[in-house]
């Protein structure tokens, strides 16, 4: 019974190609054996020859043939063949490894996925769709198994890269009596149901746009800070160094009319008598002064209160053209004259034309 004892690894590549392997420097450590197979399941079997060695330190470790039927029997012999070593019938079917999925397609639709590939020619109903899926946020795949040939899965952010790899399942126990799957599909990589070439796109990208936005912020602060900066400074100029009324505004037909001739300005019989009224914190004070100057009391203590202007020129025309203008004003410290007009002032106002 020791001849059926032998392990040995039995691999049905798709139901197309058979690899049965053994242990040869374990089982068979000083001879070289030989193999031989057949599909026939009859008395009068005829033994093929193994003609695809798989070798082992140049030692025959297994054999590689065509599938052509679903009963194989096995046989190992010495290295001439006049021995038998090890014998065994299998069912071929019991062993199939399936192919990679084909044509793998991925549809989305807002956070869902459904892969799908080409269903197989050949029992559909023994292989399972298995998905296994990771963002660059996970350590570890997450796992999905359905019917052949479409699985949908739900709750994929958009915001994140994902990465996607597929393969068949045979079933075990009702297909297959070992767990063959197929090899993985090539992994694709997605986010928001775009292909990208690989995951390290997205953070280049995310970089990217937080270089950008980083930017974009520091260059908006700083104009913001520079703003806040001219209207402090315009107040602080404002407050320091107020604006002198420019006279031009308040003497416009003196300088478009006349061209600033004073003389020829003051002959006008509209600017006949220019009234001056300068208005004081203290109002009282001049009401008080003027009854003074008409009591004539407190001569020493108060002095009299004088016309600004006095227009000698205007005392001498022929025409009776006269102009006099006069203002109430304190005590003043200095007297200036211009242009044959007395201006009476003190130490805290001046006169503006």
């Amino acid at each position: 019974g020791w001849k059926h004892a032998i392990n040995t690894t039995i691999i049905n590549f798709n139901n197309e190609k058979m690899q049965i392997t053994w242990a040869t420097r374990q089982l068979f450590p000083n001879e070289n054996v030989s193999f031989f197979y057949t599909f026939d399941e009859g008395k009068h079997k005829i033994w093929m020859p193994c003609t695809t060695y798989l070798l082992d330190q140049d030692y025959n470790s297994g054999c590689l043939f065509k599938t052509e039927g679903p009963t194989l029997a096995i046989s190992m012999r010495n290295s001439n063949g006049s021995e038998e070593l090890f014998s065994k019938t299998l069912k071929s079917d019991f062993y199939i490894k399936p192919n990679r999925p084909e044509n793998v397609t991925f549809f989305w639709k807002e956070d869902t996925v459904t892969v799908s590939c080409n269903k197989p020619k050949r029992a559909a109903r023994c292989l399972r769709l298995e998905l296994q899926y990771k963002s660059k946020f996970d350590e570890e795949w997450q796992s999905r198994t359905s019917k052949c040939c479409s699985i949908g899965e739900q709750g994929f952010d958009p915001r994140k890269c994902y990465s996607f790899r597929v393969r068949l399942r045979r079933l075990v126990p009702y297909c297959n009596v070992v767990n063959y799957s197929s090899d993985w599909e090539a992994e694709t990589f997605w986010m928001n149901g775009t292909l990208l070439d690989s995951c390290d796109e997205d953070i280049t990208s995310q970089s990217n746009t937080v270089i950008v936005l980083s930017c974009s912020l520091a260059v908006l602060l700083m104009m913001l800070i520079l703003l806040i900066l001219l209207c402090k400074w315009q107040r602080v100029r404002m407050s320091v160094l107020p604006a002198i009324p420019d006279p031009k505004y308040l003497f416009a037909d003196l300088f478009n009319d006349h061209d600033g001739n004073l003389q020829e300005w003051l002959d006008k019989k509209d600017h006949v008598v220019l009234q001056t009224q300068l208005v004081y914190e203290e109002p009282e004070s001049i009401t008080e002064a003027e009854s003074q100057l008409e009591d004539g009391k407190n001569s020493e203590k108060q002095a009299p209160l004088e016309k600004i202007f006095t227009f000698s020129g205007a005392a001498e025309n022929n025409d009776g053209k006269a102009a006099e203008i006069a203002c109430l004003i304190p005590t003043s410290n200095a007297m200036s004259s211009f242009a044959g007009f007395h201006i009476l002032r003190n130490d805290d106002m001046y006169v503006m034309l």
